[in-house]
């Protein structure tokens, strides 16, 4: 399909509430989610939400898909140490923290390109949504899986990164904060 231009910080459209899928296996969201996989291969992102490319839908994808022949996905470049995610659409998706654990990791996002912050986000979380078949989806997760989904299901909601950074000491330009790293631009 495409490569679409990912909205960026200040766009009002990346403030809304999405409304929630009402039709699975469309061709319209069929070629959604084929821009928004295209875009996200792109720019290397570890997942994309379609409020991102201006459409106000609760839509994300994220993770990497497997190698051809079956092989073990490849690092994403952006978070090389991260462990691997698997590939997901998910569609209307709700998320509940399993506890109270809390822990402050860096985020990158594509519409906030060049910058990085320390987000705190719930360790362990369980979700739920669906697939662009109206199949269910019903997961517990943690660690890196865990802070992904909950960085782009706040795209659905209207919030960016930066807005549940807890001290903007930890807010600024990639290059600033790792000089010496080879940390792809977001």
């Amino acid at each position: 399909m495409a490569v679409r231009t990912v909205l960026r910080m200040g766009d009002p459209r990346l403030l809304s509430v999405s409304a929630p899928v009402q039709q699975f296996d469309s061709p319209v969201l069929h070629a959604l989610l084929q821009d928004l996989e295209d875009t996200m291969l792109h720019m290397n992102g570890a997942g994309i939400a379609a409020p991102q490319i201006g459409v106000n839908l609760r839509v994300v994808i994220f993770g990497q898909k497997p190698a051809p022949a079956g092989g073990m996905p490849t690092a994403n470049p952006r978070y090389p140490d991260a462990d691997s995610v698997p590939y997901t659409v998910l569609i209307n998706p709700s998320l509940t923290p399993m506890g109270t654990a809390v822990e402050d990791g860096w985020e990158g996002c594509l519409s906030v390109p060049g910058m990085r912050g320390i987000v705190p986000r719930y360790t362990h979380l369980h979700y739920r949504g669906f697939d662009q078949y109206g199949l269910a989806i019903d997961r517990q997760v943690s660690g890196f899986h865990a802070r992904v989904v909950q960085h782009e299901c706040d795209h659905l909601d209207g919030i960016l990164y930066p807005m549940r950074i807890r001290d903007l000491k930890d807010f600024g330009y990639t290059d600033v904060f790792f000089p010496n790293q080879d940390v792809q631009d977001d």
